[in-house]
């Protein structure tokens, strides 16, 4: 799946609040990496030192993809706009 370009600029903690938003909980860490799972089964791990730290755009790609999330629910977590037609 492709994401938007405005995505690129998540940081860590705005991900994770993200995540709790959608049900998802902090299973455990270890060091600077958290991992996040869903009442449904999804995973979610979470590497990053600093909350306000940006991802790599793979690696957010693949956290993304991890949760399941679609454009659709990048919309309804408010990371991109919503466009009125």
């Amino acid at each position: 799946m492709t994401y938007p370009p405005a995505i690129k600029n998540i940081t860590a903690g705005q991900l994770i609040r993200a995540l709790q938003r959608d049900g998802f909980e902090l299973a455990r860490s270890s060091g600077a990496r958290f991992i996040f799972l869903h009442p449904d089964g999804r995973r979610v791990t979470v590497h990053y030192h600093r909350s306000g730290q940006t991802f790599p755009p793979g690696t957010l790609r693949a956290m993304l993809q991890d949760a399941g999330w679609t454009t659709e629910d990048l919309k309804r977590l408010k990371f991109i706009p919503k466009h009125d037609p």
